[in-house]
């Protein structure tokens, strides 16, 4: 049902921007530092539970951004609804989201699960196979919890209420350690699992996000003009509908997320020091990634709203401002991961092969950085727009055809370029890549953006 009062469109300045993406990086932080725990502490258990853990949560991250992904179509959708002011209709998509994740999970957990395929994959065998395979199997069980929660994490960033999330994953945050401690090292009848353990407090953490995040849609006075009257079952409209713009986004986010967690996965044949430094390096790129991708996401949620109050022209100057602010952050950020390398390195490990690994690497990965924004950026302004197919495309044929594919090519093999280049030869290839991926999604959320303003 429609409010009485018109619609209009949101605020589109910078202070708008960041009021809106400065909890999102805080949430998002939050979320990328209890991956950074678990491998400093796995880090300091060895450097094969260090291995493991970053094979394990590879492997989890890849089956579950993949389909977390499609949820994350329920974010531009509630967000044309808001500022359309149709307050109901996003109480019916976040139930139908609700069934859509249950889905979901029944076609996820088979994959989380099939720990000797992964082990094979990866050509891991001993100690390294062995806690890989117990972390798949704990951090399994959180998975329903996890793919729910993420309806609620897109509901409220649409609803410009990201403060919600940035609490939920803080106090998540808050008990990481703690919950680490338990089962790496073992309590009372719990039993010591080393780096595994990381998966089983993970798996934790993720239901009881769920239950905080299904308490504040329940009993928050905000949610009350939003939450329908009766429980729907599944309805094929509204679910197709999702699917729509939901497959492209899950497919475009599991090419993007795999061309980068399956170079773990290939890198852990060339030993525990390779993988373990080039684990350092990717953590190091995802935490930076946290702010052009909060930027993103707010953009995207500006955009959608303005586009649901009939305001293309706003749209257009939210994307734009995005887009600048979040390119001259990144700069800076490269700046100083390339500046503070070495006190950096020597926070996560010991172990000197490690280390050396991983300051092989942060020269490229600052490049990698900048690329990296400018992608994230145009990606998500795209789906303000609910253009979410060619972006997929896109996606494919660069991060998979020539970063993943790449990679494998000089990373592993003798070439005509010279011998195998190890974890740089994959980082070369992500790079070139991205730069591809980042040029060709600007151009064309500059082309949808400039068709739609000139609507209005």
């Amino acid at each position: 049902m429609a409010d009485s009062e018109a619609p209009r469109a949101p605020d589109a300045s910078s202070g708008a921007l960041l009021k809106l993406a400065w909890p999102l990086f805080i949430a998002n932080l939050a979320v990328v530092g209890n991956g950074t725990i678990d491998a400093i502490m796995a880090g300091r258990l060895s450097a094969a539970d260090l291995a493991a853990v970053a094979i394990g949560s590879s492997i989890y991250i890849t089956v579950y951004i993949g389909f977390m992904g499609v949820l994350q179509a329920l974010s531009p959708i509630a967000g044309h609804h808001f500022g359309a002011h149709r307050w109901r209709a996003i109480g019916d998509d976040v139930q139908q989201a609700l069934w859509l994740s249950v889905l979901l999970t029944i076609a996820g957990l088979p994959w989380v699960l099939a720990t000797d395929l992964w082990v094979r994959f990866a050509r891991v065998d001993g100690e390294v196979g062995r806690v890989a395979t117990l972390y798949l199997q704990a951090i399994a069980f959180g998975l329903p919890a996890a793919l729910a929660t993420r309806v609620f994490v897109a509901l409220n960033a649409a609803v410009s209420r990201p403060k919600v999330t940035m609490a939920i994953n803080l106090a998540a945050l808050g008990l990481k350690i703690p919950l680490n401690v338990v089962f790496m090292q073992g309590a009372g009848p719990i039993p010591a699992l080393g780096g595994a353990g990381a998966g089983a407090a993970t798996a934790v953490l993720a239901w009881l996000m769920l239950a905080l995040s299904f308490a504040v849609w329940r009993l928050d006075p905000f949610y009350a003009r939003f939450r329908s009257g009766d429980i729907h079952g599944p309805r094929w409209a509204s679910l197709r509908a999702q699917l729509k713009l939901g497959v492209p986004i899950g497919l475009s986010t599991m090419f993007e997320v795999t061309s980068f967690t399956f170079m773990a996965v290939l890198i852990a044949r060339l030993g525990a020091a390779a993988v373990a430094g080039h684990q350092i390096v990717a953590n190091l790129v995802a935490i930076l990634f946290m702010l052009p991708l909060s930027l993103g996401i707010a953009t995207s949620v500006l955009v959608a709203q303005s586009l649901g109050a009939g305001a293309p022209r706003v749209a257009r100057r939210a994307a734009l401002r995005g887009f600048r602010v979040a390119m001259a952050i990144a700069a800076a950020a490269a700046l100083a991961l390339w500046l503070l390398r070495d006190p950096i390195v020597r926070l996560y490990t010991v172990d000197p092969a490690v280390a050396a690994v991983a300051l092989s690497l942060l020269g490229l990965a600052a490049t990698f950085h900048l690329f990296d924004a400018a992608q994230g950026v145009a990606g998500f302004v795209l789906r303000g727009y609910k253009s979410t197919f060619w972006p997929m495309v896109i996606y494919g044929v660069a991060l998979w055809g020539i970063g993943l594919g790449g990679g494998y090519w000089i990373g592993l093999h003798t070439t005509p370029l010279g011998p195998a280049r190890g974890p740089l030869g994959f980082w070369e290839a992500a790079t070139v890549a991205l730069a591809l991926a980042a040029i060709t999604l600007c151009a064309l959320a500059a082309a949808v953006s400039r068709r739609r303003s000139g609507r209005e």
